[in-house]
């Protein structure tokens, strides 16, 4: 390619000039191509790597010098000879001759830089690139990593950064290239070359390490190996970079969502994570981007001091956070911002650009100024009003047709509560009010003392954030409620199963007013989000939610916690538990080691984590208790949820230690949860359905919830928001792998007693499977990988190739893929197995005529049907009835309606084998292109010879039995049409040279085969399953060792 030109000023060191004129000079660097350059060939390569030089300078290159000059300027340089030839060429036939009618060195010099860097515009014109500083360097890093390892244009690299690999006890200097969807590593050390590839989407373990020999590692771990990288300029860089692109293909085998995401930039991968980290910070909706953040002091006037920390401003809102932690926190919605201004009155003189003054309505219609280097806020009192509809939905929360008014004795319990709900509004008088509240200590420990029953719902909308969804979004929840009236579908059916199982004991949900409501909600959100539909739990989580805030602020505060505050939580796989399972054994293990052990010997941890999270202690522990959890969590996040499960271990801790089984862990636990009891709250009591069935024991004494908390954040109150965060990334990694584990084990399981395939066969043939299915996502194909890829669908369907795909692994591991022939061969098997015509094939179309696993007549009717062509149709005539056949009668398959599939699917678990006399014939033209496949088989056979003889042979058998079957067919098509009744034919759309009455059937085709002996023992050997199975894995290998000479240019790539 054309580079700006540089000055070089020893141009002969370490290269090797092959071609010069009096102004340009092509070199090549020793050590490239085939001669390797001896000794200094060697340290030359081995330098590059070592170095920076192998990134910046490919192999060959052009210099331009005047003659009188020692100033080289280098204006091209090419990966292959071919590339540098063309610019040579180019060079001499349109500059070298125009060079000469110049007198002035300058100005020659002068005419060739423009010359080049008018060609650089040019093209980057044409190809719409970005000038960049580093885009010449960068493009030359990219060229030499899809060179190195094979990968197609699609292949963006992200990175690349110099490191050493360990293998074995060897360190190798080398580069990393890190990529959308692979981590790679090069390095060319004395000859010896080593290669690496990694999928993301296949590690099951990323993480930064430190050892006595290594301060500094970062270990990659998929299912069969361990590489470690040291000796990174920039480690934190790398490891942070790593990790997110992990994340990414995490997610995309949790979500096909992950395909749509662009990774091409680092600046966009942390563009994306600092945004996600301000979204979690604040609890702001899923869309809001971060555009950017200073350090600055807030003014806050409850105390009259300037707090230091940092402003975030996005596309809606204006955020701040202290730098001490929970000193003080502000939300400014822009949407409440009337203008930005100085405030006249008290600030005058302090009025420049570094201050910025808002104003925001107040409760009573007042202005208050601040500013981030002075800023602050205050809301106006909260306003939900429903727009009149026909859509019925609860106006008002559930509790209130269930609390005490006016009592008719003094109760010390609603005094108490008189009291929080005073202390309260001290604190919105002081602080604010709504979601420009000032969020301090002060916020916190009235939170730990437990919100008020009255308050409950507008504190919950506040700190999840949902008032700011539920604001911005006016009258989504009635649509979405009108809409998803009267529609069933499999959520539906799921979620009125579980209606009478919410909270069944509470009043509320004893009557048909808050069934419904239920209902609305569920169903509701149903709709909002098809790839969660209704999970277990959400019915409990739900009918709380219910109680203390209204319909549509219930729906939006679900939509909160499933999609922010708990994510991955409420799918079908519930990731998003099993990921804070782990979590919480890893905290387990280092907040209570010596309980640990204990608890992971009984299995306790995964059983009680599950229930635990997924509920939120709700259907653990008594109503009037889980609610307090559930006030901290909304205002605290799910650290709350880790504290409080370790509290509850530790202050169980010696009573666990002494457990014999899970069961009698679980009876300690269950009794001690069923003891919390809350002493301020004003319900009637409730039954705890958990402690009705609980055995006859010992009653646990009572534990305060309050002091529980209390006691939660006193022990653990350490664990920090974004510790958490980094523990979920490593569990994510090994929980999503966990799951393909199990899905593969699933499709192993159903389809093992279908074919004749081993077990260990079928799980290697299936991870051969999934990654030509990856890369059809990653590098397109014939359709969009968002449609291709779907982890909803039923583990049979998850993955699925299509024809381009196909074609790579029929060549890999096909017994007959030999020849010219091979690709249309492909062709007709993969129409062949693609039984619903949908372009996709899934393992178990795949697996049933792979490899040609079985006998020699299956094998040769595999190979008929091959030939018969989809959407053909073919006569058969039995007796005095002609019908016809059509292979693409299959498309009717795509059928919406269930009922269908599963009539289908009941057939297809009947054993039965298809009859030879219900295939159709083969015309005349099929028959032809079965003698090409026949012939192109056996082109690197031993005995091919022999085998085109008896092809011959059967061939000229088969010609004569058509001819007879003609002569038969055309004397029934005569008398039939004597007959009067003559139907229209619905015959082969040939050309009129063949012979559209000339038809083989497969009886005759299997006779005749049976003649030669030679086919027939080619056609019952056995395929070595095993060994094909390994050479496709080799082609695929994780990684390569070679010396350099002997192979100069080793990709990785498919055998075509």
């Amino acid at each position: 390619m054309w580079v700006t030109p540089e000055d070089v000023l020893l141009a002969g060191a370490l290269w090797i000039t092959e071609r010069a004129n009096p102004y340009f000079i092509l070199q090549k660097r020793k050590g490239h191509g085939d001669g390797g350059g001896g000794l200094a060939g060697l340290l030359v390569g081995t330098l590059d790597v070592v170095l920076d030089s192998s990134a910046r300078m490919a192999p060959y290159r052009i210099l331009y010098q005047t003659p009188d000059s020692l100033v080289y300027w280098i204006i091209a340089h090419g990966t292959s000879r071919k590339e540098i030839t063309e610019h040579w060429e180019w060079l001499e036939h349109n500059l070298l001759q125009t060079l000469s009618i110049f007198e002035n060195e300058n100005d020659i010099t002068t005419f060739v830089k423009g010359k080049v860097q008018g060609i650089i515009a040019e093209y980057n014109k044409n190809h719409d690139v970005k000038e960049d500083d580093d885009t010449d360097k960068f493009k030359e890093a990219s060229a030499k990593f899809r060179k190195l390892f094979g990968m197609p244009e699609e292949e963006k690299l992200v990175n690349y950064y110099s490191c050493s690999y360990w293998k074995g006890k060897v360190p190798r200097q080398g580069w990393l290239y890190l990529s959308i969807n692979h981590l790679c590593f090069y390095s060319y050390l004395l000859g010896k070359e080593v290669k690496l590839v990694v999928r993301w989407a296949d590690i099951t373990q990323l993480e930064k390490s430190a050892t006595l020999l290594l301060p500094d590692v970062i270990k990659v771990s998929t299912r069969t190996n361990e590489h470690l990288f040291s000796v990174f300029l920039n480690i934190n860089e790398t490891f942070k970079l790593a990790e997110q692109l992990a994340n990414i293909a995490m997610r995309q085998l949790l979500d096909n969502k992950g395909f749509e995401q662009d990774r091409s930039l680092p600046k966009d991968l942390d563009a994306r994570a600092k945004s996600e980290r301000y979204r979690a910070l604040f609890r702001l909706p899923k869309d809001e981007k971060l555009d950017g953040h200073t350090d600055c002091t807030l003014w806050t006037p409850f105390n009259k001091m300037h707090i230091l920390g940092q402003m975030f401003v996005s596309t809606n809102y204006i955020c701040f956070t202290s730098k001490e932690e929970s000193l003080c926190s502000l939300i400014i919605p822009l949407r409440e911002v009337t203008r930005k201004t100085a405030d006249l009155e008290n600030q005058t003189h302090n009025f420049d650009l570094n201050k910025i003054y808002l104003q925001v309505y107040s409760q009573h219609g007042s202005l208050l100024s601040s500013s981030p280097q002075h800023s602050l806020g205050s809301e106006g009192e909260r306003k939900f009003n429903l727009n009149d509809s026909s859509v019925p939905t609860a106006t008002q929360a559930l509790m209130t047709m269930y609390r005490r008014n006016s009592p008719e004795e003094f109760n010390p319990k609603l005094a108490k509560e008189f009291l929080k709900e005073q202390a309260w509004k001290n604190h919105f008088t002081e602080y604010g009010q709504g979601v420009c509240m000032y969020r301090t200590e002060k916020t916190k420990e009235l939170v730990l003392k437990g919100i008020p029953e009255s308050m409950r719902g507008e504190l919950w909308l506040l700190f999840s954030g949902a008032i700011n969804e539920m604001t911005t979004h006016p009258g989504y929840y009635e649509d979405l409620v009108e809409k998803s009236m009267g529609k069933y579908n499999l959520a539906t059916e799921e979620i009125e199963r579980d209606l009478h199982r919410s909270l069944p004991e509470h009043p509320a949900f004893q009557n048909e007013m808050g069934i419904a409501a239920l209902r609305r909600v569920l169903t509701a959100y149903a709709f909002r989000n098809p790839n969660i539909g209704y999970c277990q739990a959400m019915n409990i989580v739900t009918s709380v939610l219910l109680l203390y805030a209204k319909e549509e602020e219930a729906f939006w505060l679900l939509v909160a916690l499933c999609e922010r505050m708990l994510p991955d939580y409420y799918n079908t796989r519930v990731v998003g538990a099993l990921v804070d399972q782990g979590v919480f054994e890893e905290l387990a293990r280092e907040y209570i080691p010596q309980l640990y052990d204990c608890m992971q010997d009984l299995g306790v941890i995964s059983t009680i984590s599950l229930s635990w999270f997924l509920t939120l202690f709700l259907s653990v522990m008594p109503f009037e208790s889980a609610v307090v959890v559930v006030d901290c969590f909304f205002y605290d996040g799910i650290k709350v949820i880790f504290q409080l499960a370790l509290s509850v271990l530790h202050a169980n801790i010696h009573q666990l230690l002494g457990c014999k089984d899970d069961g009698e862990a679980m009876t300690v636990l269950g009794r001690y949860l069923d003891s919390v009891t809350n002493k301020d709250s004003t319900l009637p009591p409730i039954p705890h359905l958990h402690s009705l069935l609980t055995d006859n024991g010992e009653p646990h004494p009572e534990v305060d919830i309050f002091k529980l908390v209390r006691s939660s954040y006193e022990k653990f109150g350490s664990i920090r928001a974004d510790v958490i965060e980094q523990m979920r990334f490593k569990q994510r990694l090994r929980v999503i792998q966990t799951i393909e584990d199990t899905t593969k084990r699933n499709v192993v399981r159903t389809i093992v007693t279908e074919t004749d395939f081993s077990i260990d066969e079928l799980e290697e043939l299936y991870v051969l499977f999934k990654a030509e299915h990856l890369t059809s996502c990653y590098w397109g194909g014939s359709s969009n990988p968002t449609e291709r890829h779907d982890p909803s669908l039923p583990y049979l369907e998850q993955y699925r190739i299509d024809l381009e795909q196909f074609k790579g692994l029929f060549n890999l591991l096909f017994p007959w893929a030999n020849g010219a022939h091979s690709e249309p061969l492909a062709v007709r098997f993969f129409h062949l197995l693609d039984q619903n015509a949908d372009a996709l094939i899934n393992f178990r179309e795949f697996i049933t005529g792979v490899l040609c696993h079985g006998d020699l007549t299956e094998k040769l009717k595999l190979l008929y049907k091959m030939h018969v062509l989809p959407g053909e149709c073919v006569w058969i005539h039995s007796g005095e009835r002609s019908h016809s056949l059509c292979i693409s009668a299959v498309k009717k398959l795509n059928t919406p309606d269930y009922r269908h599939y599963l009539k289908l699917w009941n057939q297809e678990m009947k054993p039965k084998r298809e009859n030879t006399k219900d295939l159709p014939k083969l015309n005349q033209s099929q028959f032809i292109e079965l003698c090409k496949t026949l012939y192109s088989m056996f082109s690197e056979d031993v005995a091919e010879q022999e085998l085109y003889h008896a092809t011959a042979t059967v061939t000229s058998l088969l010609l004569e039995m058509g001819e007879v079957g003609k002569l038969f067919s055309s004397s029934f098509r005569k008398d039939h049409n004597q007959e009067g009744n003559s139907e229209p034919s619905v015959g082969l759309p040939h050309s009129t040279s063949i012979d559209k009455d000339w038809a083989i059937t497969f009886e005759q085709f299997l006779a005749s085969v049976l003649t030669e002996q030679a086919l027939v023992r080619y056609f019952e050997k056995p395929v070595d399953v095993a060994a094909r199975i390994t050479n496709a894995k080799n082609e695929k290998n994780e990684y390569t060792k070679m010396p350099l000479r002997a192979c100069t240019l080793y990709v990785y790539s498919k055998i075509h």
